[in-house]
């Protein structure tokens, strides 16, 4: 089945992830209109899959030729294409910001409930040619993990940009996005649901500079650990010291070796025969897997949900998060809503 899709907003990663990726798979999607605030932008990218520009986003979403909605960049519309998908019963892929205070993403969730469309957040970091590749040595060769690290060094934003949707800086909204992905990811890896978490914060109120997590997977010595953090501590004046030396985006000690991960194609791991270094450039990209999956949850017979509730999921983890880090307290994530961990 082609899906006729509408895409919103074009976002960071245009050019070298959603572009491409709907090009390699016209059999699937056919892009028939889109809107971006930017209308010579819009205009280029309809020429290239030859769509309509549309003025608007709800002028998009109510064309009777659209079955589903691709938001790359919600801008200052926030949570709003969302809402007017879900009244005009279209299929959503949201790739746009994810954070949002948590009353709203509970109503927000109900309201996806109810009007019974599919409905997926992009979290990239699963659907990584190094990410499928880990999860088939941790079944076959590492065995299961024991301590995981992630640590994401952030660059400045752009100081001209502004952030029309919430009061919140730009440099806390980007620290978020990646604490939620990152938070889902350990889950992916893990294959189950965090039982306690600690946090820290350093920096004032709208001046952070850098995040902590402690995450506990289970009790007991079989309990897994992953540490967390991300930040923007280097002065954007200096150039040479942001992109120094990065840390792996993953490094995982597993009963059995060790593994190292740079998203989103290289996968260096040990165990008792040494080293062993994979580079997985031929692999599947990014992009095209993640619409793969959309394409069969809009398809699909059964309905899943199970994306939404993950993005919830990790968004109550980070309000958790800066909970501890206010209290200096541990905090349970038994009593938690908790869905089925994501395998």
């Amino acid at each position: 089945m082609r899906l006729r899709v509408g895409v919103i907003g074009l976002g960071p990663a245009w050019q070298h992830r959603h572009r491409p990726a709907l090009m390699m798979m016209r059999d699937r999607f056919q892009v028939r209109a889109i809107y971006a605030p930017v209308a010579h932008l819009a205009a280029q990218a309809a020429r290239d899959f030859e769509a309509e520009t549309m003025d608007g986003y709800r002028a998009l979403i109510h064309r009777s030729d659209i079955d589903a909605v691709i938001v790359l960049d919600s801008s200052w519309q926030g949570w709003l294409p969302l809402v007017a998908a879900c009244e005009a019963g279209k299929a959503v892929y949201w790739a746009s910001d994810l954070n949002i205070d948590a009353q709203r993403a509970a109503e927000l969730k109900e309201q996806v409930d109810k009007s019974g469309i599919a409905f997926m957040a992009e979290f990239p970091r699963r659907y990584a040619p190094a990410t499928l590749r880990l999860k088939e040595l941790l079944a076959t060769k590492l065995g299961k993990p024991q301590l995981l690290f992630c640590h994401r060094r952030l660059r400045h934003s752009d100081p001209t940009s502004n952030n029309l949707v919430s009061d919140v800086p730009q440099h806390q909204e980007r620290t978020t996005r990646e604490l939620v992905e990152i938070v889902d990811w350990c889950r992916y890896v893990v294959a189950d649901n965090p039982t306690h978490l600690n946090s820290t914060i350093y920096g004032g109120p709208g001046q952070e500079t850098y995040r902590q997590l402690s995450m506990r997977f289970g009790t007991g010595p079989e309990a897994v650990c992953a540490q967390i953090s991300v930040g923007q501590y280097v002065p954007s004046s200096w150039h040479e010291a942001i992109g120094f030396r990065p840390s792996a985006d993953m490094q995982i000690c597993c009963e059995h070796g060790l593994a190292f991960i740079d998203l989103p194609s290289t996968l260096v791991w040990f165990d008792d025969a040494g080293r062993h270094v994979e580079s997985l450039e031929t692999e599947l990209p990014v992009g095209e897997q993640l619409l793969i999956q959309f394409h069969r949850s809009v398809t699909s017979l059964v309905r899943k949900m199970a994306n939404l509730q993950d993005a919830y999921y990790a968004l109550q983890v980070i309000r958790l998060a800066s909970q501890s880090a206010e209290t200096g307290q541990r905090i349970c994530l038994t009593e938690l809503f908790n869905p089925t961990p994501p395998i």
